[in-house]
C-alpha cells in the first residue's frame, strides 16, 4: 500500500442512523405508553379481585376506602382532568415548534422533536388517561344479579398517576421554558455536532490522500432521490472486494442527490479499463443497499449539518425581520468552537480498506476550506453592515488561524480573511470602525504568524 494512504477502519453506524430516526418521532414512546397503560389497566383490577378481600388493615388503611360512585367520580376526575391537560401539552409543543421554525430556522425542528422529556411528558399523561378509562370499565356497583366490585389498589394507583401527571406538567413547563431559549438551542446543536464529529470521525489524526478517478472510471447512479443520509461502510466495502474494484463516493452525507444520476465511480482495482456490466450492475446493487436517502438532513453522518444549522441561526438573526446582531454573534461564538475544534481533525476522504490494506472504498467528507466557507460566507455577506458582526468574523478567524496548524487549513484562513477585508473596505463606515476593523485583520495574521 503506498505510504500516501492510511486507512481507516470501517466502524458499524448502522444503529446510529435507526437511533437517530427513532429519537426523532413524537409518537413511539407515548405509544409505549398508552400500551402499558392499557395492560395496568386489564391486569391490575384482576390482582385487586383476588387479594382485596385478603390484605390486612394496615395496608387498606392507605388505599381508597369509597364505594363505587366515589372510584368512578375519581377515575372520571382523572381521565377527564388529564386529556385536557395532555392537550395543552400538546398545544405548547406545537407553538415550539412553530416558534424555532419562523424564529430560528426549520432544520432546528429535529432538536425539539428528539427531546427525550416532550416525549416522557406526553407519555405520562396519555398513559394516566388510558389507564384510568381502563380501570373505570371494572367498577361495578351491586346489583341483584352482581356483587359491587371497586378495585382499591387500582384506583389508588390512579390516584398516584394524576399526582405524577402534576409533577410531569410542571417539569414539562419549566423545561419548554428553557428549550425555546436561542442559547439553549445553541448548546444543544453545539454538542449534538460534537457527538457526531466524535462518532464519524475519531479521536486520531490520520493523513488520508484519495485516489484519482481514472479516466476509464465507470459511474454508479443512485435509486433513490432525497438527501443523503447514511453509507453503509462495510457492506459497501464487501460488495467492492467481491467484485474486484474500488468504489469512490464522490457525494456526501447531507447532499441532495437525484435518482439516475452519478453518485459514485468505480474501477478494477487491478488492471485497467472499465468494470465489465456484470460488475458494474453488482455494484450499482451494492450501492443502492448502502446507502439511505431521506427527504431531511440528520446528524447521523454529516459533519456539516450542525454547522449549517448555527449559521441558519446566525442569517436568521440578520435577516430585517429580526435584526438581532448581538445573537448572531453569540452563534458565531458556537461556529468558532466548531472550527477550532474540527482544525485539528481528519476532514479528508474516507478510505476504507480490505484485510490487506487494500484501498477499496473512498468516501468524500467536507474538508476544513469547505466547512470555513459555509461558516464564513453568508455571515459575511448578510452582517457586512454591521461593524460588530464583522468585528466577530475577524476574531473567528484569529482563534481559527491560531488552533489550525496544517499548511492548507491556514492557507484557507487566510483566503477568508483577504474576502473578509475586501468586504470591509467595500462599506461605507466612519473612519474609527475602519480602523477598528483592520486591527481585527492584522491580529489573524499575526495568528497565523505564531503571534497573538
Amino acid at each position: 500500500m503506498p505510504p500516501e494512504f492510511e486507512c481507516s477502519v470501517v466502524i458499524p453506524q448502522r444503529w446510529g442512523v435507526l437511533n437517530e430516526a427513532w429519537r426523532t418521532q413524537l409518537w413511539p414512546l407515548p405509544s409505549l405508553c398508552v400500551a402499558a397503560a392499557v395492560v395496568l389497566g386489564v391486569v391490575l383490577p384482576r390482582f385487586d379481585a383476588n387479594v382485596d378481600d385478603e390484605l390486612p388493615a394496615s395496608v387498606t388503611a392507605y388505599l381508597f376506602s369509597g364505594g363505587p360512585e366515589a372510584a368512578r367520580t375519581v377515575l372520571s376526575a382523572v381521565a377527564g382532568s388529564l386529556i385536557t391537560v395532555t392537550s395543552l401539552t400538546f398545544s405548547l409543543t406545537v407553538v415550539t415548534l412553530q416558534l424555532a421554525s419562523s424564529q430560528f430556522s426549520p432544520r432546528l425542528l429535529r432538536t425539539f422533536t428528539r427531546d427525550r422529556v416532550v416525549h416522557l411528558s406526553l407519555g405520562v399523561l396519555l398513559g394516566t388517561f388510558t389507564y384510568a378509562l381502563t380501570v373505570l370499565r371494572t367498577v361495578r356497583a351491586s346489583l341483584s344479579e352482581q356483587t359491587a366490585f371497586v378495585p382499591q389498589i387500582s384506583v389508588t394507583v390512579a390516584y398516584v398517576f394524576a399526582l405524577a401527571s402534576v409533577v410531569t406538567l410542571v417539569a414539562f413547563l419549566a423545561h419548554l421554558s428553557r428549550q425555546i431559549r436561542v442559547e439553549w438551542i445553541m448548546r444543544q446543536v453545539h454538542a449534538e455536532t460534537n457527538a457526531t464529529v466524535k462518532r464519524v470521525l475519531g479521536d486520531e489524526v490520520t493523513i488520508a490522500a484519495a485516489p484519482t478517478i481514472p479516466a476509464y472510471a465507470v459511474p454508479l447512479c443512485a435509486s433513490g432521490s432525497g438527501f443523503l443520509n447514511f453509507v453503509d461502510e462495510q457492506g459497501l466495502l464487501s460488495a467492492a472486494v467481491d467484485n474486484g474494484a474500488v468504489v469512490f463516493v464522490n457525494r456526501q452525507p447531507g447532499e441532495s442527490v437525484v435518482t439516475g444520476t452519478p453518485i459514485a465511480h468505480a474501477w478494477p482495482r487491478e488492471g485497467r479499463g472499465p468494470l465489465p456490466d456484470r460488475e458494474r450492475e453488482a455494484l450499482t446493487e451494492g450501492l443502492r443497499r448502502a446507502v439511505t436517502t431521506g427527504f431531511e438532513r440528520t446528524a447521523a453522518q454529516d459533519v456539516a449539518f450542525g454547522l449549517r444549522q448555527l449559521v441558519d441561526v446566525v442569517v436568521k438573526a440578520l435577516s430585517p425581520g429580526v435584526n438581532d446582531p448581538t445573537t448572531a454573534v453569540h452563534g458565531l461564538g458556537h461556529v468558532a468552537v466548531l472550527m477550532c475544534e474540527l482544525a485539528g481533525r481528519d476532514l479528508g476522504p474516507r478510505l476504507v480498506c480490505d484485510d490487506d490494506g487494500h484501498v477499496r472504498v473512498v468516501l468524500r467528507r467536507p474538508g476544513f476550506a469547505e466547512l470555513l466557507e459555509l461558516a464564513m460566507a453568508q455571515p459575511r455577506r448578510y452582517g457586512a453592515a454591521d461593524p460588530v458582526v464583522l468585528s466577530r468574523l475577524a476574531t473567528m478567524l484569529r482563534e481559527i488561524a491560531w488552533t489550525a496548524t496544517g499548511p492548507v487549513d491556514r492557507a484557507a484562513v487566510a483566503d477568508q480573511l483577504e474576502r473578509l477585508v475586501t468586504t470591509v473596505e467595500q462599506q461605507p463606515f466612519d473612519i474609527h470602525d475602519k480602523e477598528n476593523l483592520r486591527a481585527d485583520a492584522q491580529h489573524v495574521r499575526d495568528a497565523l504568524a505564531g503571534t497573538w
